[in-house]
């Protein structure tokens, strides 16, 4: 996978959250989608912003609406889940630093950057480890071959903050609403909606392979 995509080719563009649960239930389909087509259809990642800047803990009604989530999530993908999480007391839900953590990675190491952000899905969603935690996230990036020392200056820096801040108004500005949110296309031809929300691998290769030859990437 190649990020950011060049903007002047056909592309992929990847609307999503590391601690959004249906993300972590795509991310099979990323896989396959980046396996099969390689640096012939790039694709190129960005941070919606699924709760950044959450300040209060959760209550049991949240943990009750998550669980539901995860559970369903778990039953369409297959995708594994620690359910654990939801004995945590105090959790607070602020997905902005994990998001932050991606961006600083792209910043760095673009080449890392949805592996690294995959291995943070796996981290909360299937190993219980606490993404909202710098000290976390910078061990993770150290397990995806990156130094360690640099991501941890670079999620700190002003810069990475506001690339962050830039990837959530650009989400809200092209009319996202909801992740995994996937499109196709290029500066000079615009962009075409492939999903919006979790769908199954299935057809979606045939779809955008018949829009790399001229058509329509939604089949």
């Amino acid at each position: 996978m190649t990020e950011p995509a060049p903007n002047t080719r056909k592309h992929l563009v990847y609307f999503a959250d590391p601690m959004c649960s249906w993300c972590w239930g795509f991310t099979p389909v990323i896989d396959g989608l980046a396996r099969h087509f390689g640096e012939r259809l790039p694709i190129a990642l960005m941070m919606g912003g699924l709760r950044p800047g959450t300040r209060k803990a959760m209550t049991d009604k949240d943990k009750a609406s998550v669980r539901g989530h995860w559970e369903h999530v778990h039953k369409a993908s297959g995708q594994p889940f620690d359910f654990s999480f939801f004995e945590r007391d105090a959790f607070v839900y602020d997905t902005e630093p994990a998001a932050r953590a991606v961006v600083a990675m792209r910043r760095i190491d673009p080449e890392r950057t949805i592996p690294y952000f995959t291995r943070i899905q796996r981290a909360f969603y299937a190993e219980g480890r606490d993404v909202t935690d710098a000290t976390t996230l910078v061990e993770i990036a150290g397990e995806c071959g990156a130094d360690p020392g640099r991501h941890a200056a670079e999620f700190c820096s002003d810069a990475a903050r506001a690339e962050t801040a830039r990837d959530f108004f650009t989400t809200k500005e092209v009319g996202v609403k909801g992740f995994p949110t996937l499109i196709a296309g290029d500066l000079a031809s615009g962009y075409a909606l492939v999903t919006n929300g979790w769908r199954k691998l299935d057809g979606m290769p045939e779809a955008l392979e018949r829009w790399l030859a001229g058509g329509n990437p939604t089949g």
